[in-house]
């Protein structure tokens, strides 16, 4: 199974915003730059984000936005399903949709391939993603910016 760009790009966010420290308030622009996604694209998960209660974020000068306890509890199957959708997984009803839909097995056995494949993110979490050694790997990454300042001097 292949995860959309969004949910890549969304569990790339998640994972830096458990990381920061609890006073830090990250920008939408900081954070696309560190995990390497385009600002517009960052933007619009982290909109979505904050709809499922998993970032908490403030517009605006002093703004930011930061992990919320629900969002480090959560389990990435749980993350996943919510970014996904529960559409299935090949499209027996498009148009023109599949003559074998009627009495297709194969719509089922992706189902439930793709529950399983859910179950097994079920027993992982957000705030688990982040252990060594991923977590101070991330807190290495900086942005382009800075990098360029870092090799100036």
């Amino acid at each position: 199974m292949r995860l959309t760009a969004f949910t890549d790009i969304s569990l790339r966010i998640v994972m830096r915003l458990a990381v920061a420290r609890p006073d830090d308030l990250l920008t939408t622009r900081a954070v696309a730059d560190v995990v390497a996604v385009p600002y517009t694209h960052a933007a619009k998960a982290v909109a979505r984000l904050s709809e499922l209660g998993v970032v908490e974020a403030r517009r605006g000068r002093g703004g930011g936005m930061h992990l919320t306890r629900t969002g480090r509890d959560m389990t990435v199957g749980a993350l996943v399903r919510a970014l996904e959708g529960e559409g299935d997984v090949v499209g027996c009803e498009d148009d023109p949709p599949c003559p074998l839909r009627s009495a297709c097995r194969l719509r089922m056995a992706l189902r439930q391939a793709r529950e399983a494949f859910y179950a097994s993110l079920d027993t992982v979490t957000v705030g688990s993603l982040v252990d060594q050694p991923t977590g101070p790997l991330l807190l290495s990454l900086v942005t382009p910016g800075e990098r360029t300042i870092a090799t100036a001097t």
